[in-house]
């Protein structure tokens, strides 16, 4: 099949999966593959150009007004909703089915999410700094955190990614704060400021955000995070 892949996470799921995309997003790490844009602004007319079978797009990452541009391009969109981690399963399953495998690969065939620990840790994960965000509790990134026994702080706005100040963030008192490598690259410089909320762990930001193959080793990962910071 010609697939192309408008999401990062699809676009490793794919890779590991056998499935070759022929073109990607800018963000999908692949400088091997062309890039048809962003993940925000793909370029319409280029990726109908290519003829694709299929083009991978995720309600999250991707616009609406993408999908009915593409869809009126006389493409084939699968669009992909993943907002817990018990939506992993069914969605790959789907899109597995979609590029034509006929079953599940491996792991995710044979894993199951954990069951949650009864005690959480309270931690302020940031996604961005000027100005600072954080997520909502119904986002993959809080989902997969509840999972290891982290709840991830946030403000009653409404918002997926609400917007917040470090001074309300402190009034919550969180017992760490999880910085992650993406969306936003936090480093050793932002430590003081945000160790001035509390203390500060580093963790891959693909573990947190990108769902798919990786979710059942980035369990893992992040479960021993929080043994780590349980001791």
């Amino acid at each position: 099949m010609r697939i192309v892949s408008l999401v990062p996470s699809a676009t490793e799921t794919l890779a590991a999966w056998g499935v070759e995309p022929i073109a990607v997003t800018r963000f999908c790490e692949r400088p091997d593959l062309l890039a048809v844009g962003g993940t925000k602004n793909p370029d319409i007319a280029a990726i109908a150009a290519l003829e694709p079978d299929l083009v991978v797009m995720n309600v999250e990452e991707n616009r609406k007004v993408d999908a009915e541009a593409l869809r009126e391009a006389g493409c084939n969109v699968h669009v992909i909703a993943i907002d817990r981690v018990d939506d992993v399963m069914s969605q790959m399953d789907h899109l597995a089915r979609a590029v034509r495998l006929e079953a599940l690969p491996t792991p995710l065939a044979e894993w199951s999410a954990p069951p949650v620990p009864p005690a959480a840790i309270r931690a302020f994960v940031p996604i961005w700094r000027t100005p600072w965000m954080t997520m909502s509790a119904d986002t993959y990134g809080a989902s997969i955190l509840r999972t290891v026994g982290i709840e991830a702080l946030t403000l009653p706005t409404g918002d997926r990614y609400p917007t917040v100040t470090l001074d309300a963030i402190a009034a919550l008192a969180p017992e760490v704060v999880l910085a992650p490598s993406e969306p936003y690259a936090f480093a050793e410089r932002h430590r003081p400021e945000l160790e001035m909320i509390a203390p500060m762990h580093f963790v891959d930001g693909k573990d947190i955000f990108w769902w798919g193959v990786r979710t059942p080793a980035a369990v893992e990962r992040l479960r021993e995070i929080a043994q780590t910071l349980r001791r």
